[in-house]
């Protein structure tokens, strides 16, 4: 999630989703509550209706599907936390000209508190699908409701309230996942280590065995063992049912940048689409720690944050996100064209591979081994506060690798950044050679790789050379190996289509994909298929490219669809 200000969580368990220290949150309580006047409460009237409630009943219940957004006509109503050991702790009580909701009742996402009524209630209940509506129509009222809704968000996760507890090791690979999971995907949550008394009660409490840990107590009170990222998912209502009867005119697989930039133009254009993701809105470049070259972001911009705003602006225009669902296979025999995911299938006129890469696994003796115990692929605040005040190591030279380094290295005690080049001229931008060069506690290695790595229970250990430096150094003695060597196409899903790849696996378009289309032609050798960003063969891999070329696919869909409409095929569903 993200916002049209700029707000950020300085929390390690909680995203950036924008630019200002959050401690303006403080000063912003009159945006997160606003008082609606009548006249503009009866500008409202025509999106929704009026419903009544007694003392005692409950408007929306956490982890139950929230209905969407109440505008308070008469009483008063209570919003509190109620988390999966019962406890309860009030968020606000709302009154005459108070409206309640948060930025998940844009797609009618399970309610992250419960909201109960005083006294006799009288309120305005707008749905979902007419919340966006009216966000849409009414732009000076819809813009002060979505910054109210996305600070609410905000400041739920910076509370942890209305999220999962987990509880494990700090260390632990599984734990440390399961944290990635909900902070990339804007979820409220809360932490607690082994270690701490609280811990240790909870574990005695559900019986877990250390093999058991991390544990995942729901919102529902519901105690999952060692969950997987889709398990925590179901266990939290995030993930959709997916009507296989239902035909979108846009299936957009993969929610980076240029698969939202797509959803986003597709949507606001009218046209029905869906956006599926294994894991987290953002991709790739959800994993920057910082963007400073992406145009109108002058101080720069954390890609979790542009993620974030993309995807509500999604939500916005209509759009339906399921995420976590990993698609399996393209079946394109015959229209509509047809996903095979993990949850049921989905069906659509025009399919967009936005997929992206994969990060590269170089061939490093003992990888295997410390995936997830001190090798990491991203540099997110998880993994910072893993590292925190300790020596680490970095591998790569791009941009990606850059800003990492820049991140991490207000964190770290001191960054050994090893690269098989001399420097870092010809694969980095200029702004982040130099921000590099002026930090003290970065070393740059050059004409440096990695021969081995070796650990102990508790991880990796030590970070082996081919070959010593200069000094004399042969080895680093660190608990955290970061890894930006690169990606592979993600595009092993399309092989049961017959979608055109080069030897790389980069998906062929327009005149090479024997289209006999131009460089600018977006589509695939399969009719109504089109591929875009980073999984497409000759792409610019750069944000600003894959968000323009999302925004390009539409027009050449718009075409395709044209088409098809004179063949008279069936409505949409």
């Amino acid at each position: 999630m993200s916002s049209i200000e700029e707000v950020e969580v300085r929390n390690d368990s909680a995203p950036v989703v924008a630019e200002a220290p959050f401690s303006s949150l403080a000063t912003r309580r009159h945006q997160m509550f606003p008082q609606l006047t009548c006249e503009e409460i009866d500008r409202l009237r025509r999106f929704g209706e009026v419903r009544h409630w007694e003392a005692g009943e409950l408007l929306f219940r956490t982890g139950e599907t929230g209905p969407g957004m109440f505008v308070v006509l008469k009483g008063s109503v209570k919003v509190f936390q109620r988390d999966g050991l019962g406890r309860e702790r009030l968020i606000n009580e709302h009154r005459e000209g108070n409206f309640l909701a948060e930025v998940g009742q844009l797609s009618g996402r399970p309610a992250l508190v419960d909201g109960m009524a005083l006294e006799h209630v009288e309120a305005l209940l707008i749905p979902p699908v007419r919340l966006r509506a009216l966000i849409v129509a009414e732009a000076d009222l819809g813009e002060r409701i979505m910054r109210a809704l996305i600070l609410r968000r905000v400041a739920l996760i910076e509370k942890g309230a209305g999220g999962p507890i987990l509880v494990g090791k700090r260390h632990d690979p599984r734990l440390v996942g399961l944290q990635g999971f909900l902070t990339r995907n804007s979820h409220p949550h809360s932490v607690i280590d082994e270690s701490d008394e609280d811990a240790m009660l909870l574990i005695e409490q559900f019986a877990a065995r250390p093999e058991d840990l991390p544990i995942a107590i729901c919102p529902d009170g519901s105690v999952l063992h060692h969950p997987s990222a889709p398990e925590l998912a179901t266990c939290l209502g995030l993930l959709p049912d997916l009507d296989d009867s239902h035909v979108y005119d846009v299936a957009i697989v993969g929610a980076g940048p240029a698969g939202l930039a797509t959803a986003v133009y597709a949507a606001s254009e009218g046209l029905s689409v869906i956006v599926l993701d294994a894991r987290a809105p953002g991709g790739q470049a959800g994993a920057s720690a910082r963007i400073e070259n992406y145009l109108g972001f002058p101080t720069g911009i954390s890609g979790q944050a542009l993620a974030g705003r993309a995807f509500v602006q999604a939500q916005k225009f209509g759009a339906h996100v399921a995420i976590p669902v990993k698609v399996k296979r393209l079946h394109c025999d015959e229209l509509p064209h047809r996903l095979e995911t993990c949850s049921g299938n989905v069906a659509a006129r025009a399919i967009v591979i936005a997929s992206g890469a994969v990060y590269r696994r170089p061939a490093i003796e003992g990888l295997d081994r410390y995936d997830g115990r001190g090798v990491y692929y991203w540099a997110s605040p998880v993994e910072a506060r893993l590292c925190k005040r300790e020596e680490i190591v970095l591998v790569g030279g791009g941009n990606s690798a850059g800003q990492a380094v820049v991140y991490l290295a207000s964190h770290a005690k001191h960054v050994h950044v090893l690269i098989r080049r001399s420097g870092f001229e010809a694969t980095m931008s200029r702004y982040l050679i130099d921000r590099i060069a002026s930090l003290p506690n970065v070393t740059v290695h050059p004409h440096t790789e990695i021969g081995r790595l070796e650990g102990d229970e508790g991880g990796l250990s030590s970070v082996w050379l081919k070959s010593p430096l200069p000094d004399g150094t042969d080895h680093f003695d660190s608990r955290h190996l970061f890894l930006f060597t690169g990606a592979d196409p993600n595009t092993e899903w399309l092989h049961t289509c017959g979608v055109e790849l080069d030897p790389k696996g980069f998906v062929l378009t327009g005149a090479e994909a024997d289209r006999g289309g131009s460089a600018c032609d977006l589509s695939t050798s399969v009719e109504g298929v089109y591929a875009i960003g980073d999984a497409r063969a000759g792409s610019t891999k750069r944000v600003a490219a894959a968000v323009g070329e999302g925004a390009q696919v539409v027009a050449q869909i718009h075409q395709m669809l044209a088409v098809l409409a004179g063949e008279a095929l069936p409505a949409s569903a």
